[in-house]
């Protein structure tokens, strides 16, 4: 167990099973007399659960069993004027991922045929939602991608301007940038490993990009919280965009390739007024093999 985690050890019941190879779900002792204790991880003795503190027999473990108004993040400096909602989208396929090739802030890398087609589909995923603000990277693929999907529809005969934030550019790599994969793994093997396996770790002339990246994250989600309005639409890339996943959880760049995002995956947050989030969804793909249209 790492360092300060915590345990909640309940009593499970879980009822005899006879001539079926189906497992019931576990179920909890609606008894009061039931004693749960934290052990962490960082400290000996073990601390009691208050009685107020106790999960109860009828309670969902996820979904109702904690307040998320009392949670302990702000991604913001000062309180907000209502709840938001943030709808981020990864930009489609791009001509340099069908050639596989390191992309990084770049900006010759288009949008591709296929990935045209994918941003169609956010388009329609997405049609039975109001966004008050969509904010892009200026990058071609994610611009071009916007302009070809939700600028056209949802944007349509709105008065607010599409807002391009710079802080919502891709992760600057340097030298590998536009070379194909293969490539910059023979002739950069130390450096190109160590993005792929170690990329906090990647560094270039004392630059690190992931501490830059985790940075714009923070000004990225300043920006689009504090801006006035409840549900918004971002459109960007897949490593600012795992940075937006991990500063809203408190993650550290270390975390950097614990989330994966489609081309065309959406993830959606949801913020109290304390600027604090709670991850609601994360990369949903059906709409990219079905007609299904978002309504949450």
């Amino acid at each position: 167990m790492s360092s300060g985690a915590i345990l909640i050890t309940p009593y499970f019941s879980f009822p005899s099973i006879s001539n079926s190879n189906k497992f019931p779900r576990p179920k909890f002792h609606s008894s009061s007399s039931i004693n749960y204790t934290i052990r962490c991880s960082t400290s000996s003795p073990e601390l009691p659960v208050t009685t107020t503190e106790r999960f109860r027999y009828d309670t969902p473990l996820t979904g109702g069993a904690f307040d998320f108004e009392k949670a302990t993040t702000s991604l913001t400096r000062k309180a907000l004027a209502c709840p938001k909602k943030v709808t981020i989208v990864r930009h489609g396929l791009s001509s340099w991922n069908e050639e596989g090739r390191v992309q990084g802030s770049s900006n010759l890398s288009v949008l591709s045929e296929k990935g045209a087609m994918q941003a169609e589909r956010c388009k329609t995923a997405l049609s039975d939602l109001h966004f008050d603000q969509c904010f892009s990277s200026p990058i071609a693929r994610a611009k071009q991608c916007l302009l070809q999907t939700t600028a056209e529809i949802i944007w349509q005969g709105k008065e607010e301007p599409l807002v391009f934030l710079d802080s919502l550019k891709e992760a600057h790599l340097y030298f590998l940038e536009g070379m194909k994969n293969e490539d910059a793994k023979r002739i950069y093997p130390k450096e190109y490993t160590t993005w792929r396996e170690d990329p906090s770790n990647f560094c270039v002339d004392g630059v690190y990009p992931l501490q830059k990246l985790w940075g714009r994250a923070y000004e990225a989600w300043e920006e689009i919280l504090l801006t006035p309005g409840e549900n918004f639409l971002v459109v960007t890339h897949k490593s600012i965009l795992r940075a937006l996943i991990c500063t809203a959880l408190g993650l550290g760049p270390e975390r950097f390739r614990s989330v994966d995002i489609n081309n065309g995956g959406l993830c959606v947050f949801k913020f109290n007024k304390q600027g604090e989030a709670m991850l609601h969804s994360l990369n949903m793909t059906a709409h990219m093999y079905t007609d299904h249209i978002y309504r949450y």
